[in-house]
């Protein structure tokens, strides 16, 4: 009798862990059939063209390379901004803060964590744009360095959340040890116990990234969606998320710029395949020290 039951749990179990990976395939599978006719007519090699342009009166064109480069600029600049403020806050509340204080900033973070995001890209058009337009004497706002503020303000809350935990995790006796050998306690907090938890740090920020690049609705209210290829953070810029969600709903079924905007999400979901696995080998090559 309990060979049954485990055989049927270990069924259970199994069952149940294979499920995020029939889902995966089959979204794979989805994008794939409904962007697979793109190769033929017009071509594949259509993407690669440095101009995003699908409607037109003389020849649609559909480069994917401006929404890329797009993607990337504003997801590395949100990360650079997200890294030092979610890193150094969840250190602060694990290590510095008083009770009280604690008490205090837990329940902002969390409830920042769960702003809607057309919030924060209402706030971003209306506030933030503005100061950034005439703090850097621009002619607009809309510009691939207020989506990548307005990101990692949207990150910041996730990254401090775990990297706090995985710095509360942290055996006791590593800080009694150290302070016991001399050390003070920002010393014992930046050798010891900031190492220690570095792997859940790391995932903390790979969550973040992942946040970042996944985003929608604030980059399409603030980065001005002009498909073009710049690293100037002070350009317009248009993302793959934001192009799918501005465009999708108004494309004629079937067409080229239909099956193009599929190709969008295949290549945003191989992007996103390529950091989770680039994290776990971070991850792995962390825990094995």
């Amino acid at each position: 009798m309990n060979s049954w039951r485990d055989k049927l749990i270990y069924i259970i179990l199994v069952g149940s862990a294979s499920t995020s990976i029939l889902i995966v395939v089959l979204i794979f599978v989805f994008l794939g059939k409904e962007a697979f006719s793109f190769i033929w007519d017009p071509g594949f090699s259509e993407l690669w063209h440095t101009k995003w342009i699908p409607v037109s009166f003389k020849k649609e064109i559909f480069g994917i390379l401006p929404l890329m480069t797009g993607t990337l600029l504003v997801t590395a600049l949100a990360t650079l901004l997200m890294i030092p403020f979610g890193v150094l806050g969840a250190i602060y509340v694990a290590e510095l803060a008083s009770d009280s204080e604690r008490q205090i900033l837990k329940p902002f973070i969390e409830i920042l964590a769960g702003v809607p995001s057309v919030v924060i890209g209402f706030f971003g058009l209306v506030v933030l744009s503005p100061i950034i337009k005439h703090l850097f004497g621009l002619n607009t706002g809309l510009t691939a360095l207020t989506g990548a503020i307005l990101l990692a303000f949207m990150a910041i809350p996730t990254v401090l959340t775990v990297s706090e935990d995985a710095i509360q995790s942290v055996p006791r006796a590593f800080r009694e040890a150290s302070l016991a050998l001399g050390a003070n306690q920002l010393q014992t907090i930046f050798r010891i116990i900031v190492p220690a938890a570095l792997p859940g740090i790391i995932a903390a920020i790979m969550l973040g990234v992942g946040r970042v690049i996944g985003e929608t609705m604030a980059v399409l209210m603030v980065t001005g969606n002009a498909a073009k290829i710049t690293l100037n953070p002070f350009d317009s810029v248009r993302t793959m998320t934001a192009t799918i969600a501005a465009e999708m709903g108004e494309v004629a079924f079937g067409s080229h710029h239909y099956q193009a905007l599929f190709w969008i999400g295949i290549f945003l979901l191989i992007m996103t395949f390529l950091l989770n696995l680039m994290a776990q080998r971070v991850l792995r090559k962390y825990q094995m020290r």
